[in-house]
C-alpha cells in the first residue's frame, strides 16, 4: 500500500543501534523489529547485549528472546514471521515500522526474500562436518575462498556450520553459494529505507572493547557455563561464547578468552561492513 514505509536500521556491532533505534520508533510510534539472528534466543542475554530491560520498557520489541536455543530457527524461517508480522503492523494501523539489526542474511531475506537453496545432502554434509572437527574450520575456509570468494568475505566465517553449508552448496550445485541470493527479487508491498550506522573504526573498536568488558562483568561466564549441554548447537557458534566455551575447558585464561572476544568481534565488525558494502541502497550515517 502507497505510504506504508519500512525503516532499517543497520550497521556494525556495537556501532549503537539499539538506542537510535528505539529513539526513531518512539518517533514514529512504532515498535522495534529486531533482526538479530542470536538476540533471538531467550538463553542468550549478555553475550549478545540484548536491549535493557528498561530499553524494552521503552519500545514493544519483536524477535528479543522468543525462541529456545535447542529449536532450529533459519533465515529462511525469519522471512516469513517477519514478513507476516509486519503485514499486520500496518493493518492495525502503523504508516512507518522501524527494525534494527546487523544480521545481514536475514536484513536480505526482509528486503529481497531468498531463493530456493538446494535441499541438504546429509551424507556430504556429515563428511564436512568431520572435517571440520577434524581439520578445524581454517580447512575449510581455504576451500570455500576457492570455490566461492564473495561468500569467504561476506559470511562468519569463523562459523564452521555456515562455512559447511556454504562448501556444501558449492560442491552439490557446481554454482557459488552466493549466486542463491542474486536472483530475483520479491515484490514487498511496502517501502524499504535503509540506514546504515557507523562511526570512525578506531571508535567503534574502543566500543567494541568496552562492552566485551562489561559483558564479563555482567556475568557472561556463569551465561555460558549454564549453556555447556547445548555448546554444539548453531546458535553457539558464536564470538563471546566460543572463547569461553575454551576458557571453561582450561585452553586459554579469562583475560586470554577476553581479548579474544575483543578480536574476533572486530573482525565480525569488518564482515559485516564487507556484506553491505555491495548495497547502493543504503545511506549511510555516521553517529
Amino acid at each position: 500500500m502507497p505510504g506504508r514505509k519500512l525503516i532499517i536500521l543497520l550497521g556494525p556491532t556495537a556501532v549503537g543501534k539499539t538506542d537510535y533505534s528505539i529513539s526513531l520508533a518512539e518517533q514514529y510510534g512504532s515498535p522495534v523489529i529486531s533482526c538479530d539472528s542470536r538476540q533471538l534466543y531467550r538463553q542468550m542475554s549478555i553475550g549478545t547485549a540484548v536491549p535493557s530491560a528498561q530499553q524494552l520498557e521503552r519500545v514493544r520489541h519483536y524477535f528479543i528472546q522468543d525462541h529456545d536455543v535447542r529449536e532450529p530457527y533459519t533465515a529462511g524461517m525469519y522471512e516469513l514471521d517477519a514478513i507476516a508480522l509486519i503485514n499486520k503492523l500496518f493493518e492495525q494501523g502503523h504508516e512507518v515500522l522501524v527494525m534494527s539489526g546487523g544480521s545481514g542474511f536475514y536484513i536480505d531475506a526482509v528486503c529481497n526474500g531468498l531463493d530456493d537453496f538446494p535441499p541438504a545432502d546429509p551424507d556430504l554434509r556429515a563428511r564436512l562436518t568431520k572435517r571440520w572437527h577434524e581439520e578445524g574450520v581454517e580447512a575449510l575456509r581455504l576451500e570455500l575462498k576457492i570455490l566461492d570468494p564473495e561468500s569467504y568475505r561476506a559470511i562468519d566465517i569463523a562459523n564452521g556450520q555456515r562455512v559447511v553449508r556454504a562448501l556444501e552448496v558449492c560442491m552439490m550445485t557446481g554454482r557459488p553459494f552466493s549466486s542463491f541470493k542474486t536472483n530475483s527479487r520479491k515484490k514487498r508491498d511496502f517501502t524499504i529505507e535503509k540506514i546504515g550506522l557507523s562511526r570512525p573504526r578506531p571508535e567503534l573498536y574502543e566500543r567494541i572493547d568496552r562492552r566485551a568488558e562489561q559483558m564479563l562483568r555482567g556475568g557472561l561466564v556463569e551465561e555460558v557455563r549454564g549453556l555447556l549441554p547445548y555448546r554444539n548447537l548453531p546458535a553457539l557458534q558464536t564470538v563471546g561464547y566460543k572463547e569461553i566455551f575454551d576458557f571453561i575447558d582450561g585452553k586459554t585464561s579469562l583475560e586470554q578468552a577476553l581479548t579474544l572476544i575483543q578480536r574476533n568481534t572486530r573482525r565480525y565488525a569488518k564482515r559485516q561492513m564487507t556484506w553491505w558494502a555491495r548495497d547502493p541502497e543504503i545511506k549511510w550515517m555516521e553517529m
